[in-house]
């Protein structure tokens, strides 16, 4: 109970400002012109994932004034999803929607052409290098905790291509990796809040997180079985990872899921959609 209280309370303290920040993003992006057509041929704002890391960090702020800090791993996740969230950001305003996926973007890159896809994934890797070195005790965990990071980080953003799927998959994901995991959640309750509290936006085909957030709910989720997975369970879920990674650089995730019954009634739950559609 006694530590159940301070999470409900970060909780409540999150979903506020999360809802605040939004209502100030949202007429920010509208009146500046940041909108992308969504798969309705909707204009809607895009980018708005980027209140995910300011409401984490004006959470903690008032926490911290109020005596309570967080230790070390925070400061370093709270440095990664905010970076991440930039960099994702840059790809949302100036990225070509063309899906070249990591094969693309790495292809160009050896041709001499950056494209922000290219220095996403760059930036990313930095990212997840910078993370793992401060979580890593040896050679062998910094190199399986770099790849789940970076792979992880992108694993939302393959999901973020209907509205609510992304969001969906990340608390599902949120809530398996407890069953093999130590996982403070302390670590992670403004950054979940702020999800929930954005969430009904994102599935009513309102706004669009973009990479500016969905790499940062997969970074979360990187972060978790970093800092709570026996090695195992590490190297398992790195090469699940990879093998989604293979998979959706030759199908489509919406295609698959359109054909299973189960899998499009759960990602079409509570959207209204008759089809997902393209």
């Amino acid at each position: 109970m006694s530590l159940l209280v301070p999470i409900g309370l970060t909780a409540g303290l999150a979903i506020v400002f999360e809802l605040l920040i939004l209502r100030f993003i949202l007429s920010l992006l509208r009146n500046t012109g940041v909108v992308r057509q969504n798969y309705r041929g909707v204009y809607i704002p895009v980018a708005v994932g980027i209140t995910f890391p300011m409401t984490v960090l004006l959470t903690q702020t008032v926490l911290q004034l109020a005596g309570r800090t967080m230790g070390e791993q925070f400061t370093v996740f709270l440095l990664g999803i905010a970076f991440i969230s930039l960099l994702g950001l840059l790809d949302d305003l100036l990225g070509s929607r063309d899906a070249l996926g990591f094969r693309g973007h790495f292809s160009r890159l050896l041709r001499g052409e950056l494209t922000t896809g290219g220095l996403k994934a760059l930036g990313g890797g930095f990212v997840a290098l910078y993370m793992a070195v401060q979580f890593s005790p040896s050679w062998r965990d910094l190199l399986v905790n770099v790849l789940l990071l970076a792979l992880f980080t992108n694993l939302i953003n393959l999901l973020d291509l209907r509205p609510g799927r992304a969001v969906k998959g990340f608390l599902l994901i949120f809530l398996v990796i407890p069953t093999v995991a130590r996982v403070q959640f302390q670590i992670y309750v403004p950054l979940v809040a702020a999800t929930l509290a954005y969430f009904p936006f994102d599935l009513k085909a309102k706004v669009m997180m973009g990479d500016a957030g969905s790499n940062v709910l997969g970074l979360t989720l990187g972060t978790m079985c970093v800092l709570g997975m026996d090695l195992p369970f590490r190297l398992g879920t790195l090469a699940f990872l990879i093998l989604v990674h293979l998979f959706t650089e030759k199908y489509s995730l919406t295609e698959i899921i359109d054909r299973f019954a189960v899998l499009r009634y759960l990602d079409n739950l509570g959207r209204g959609d008759k089809t997902s559609g393209k």
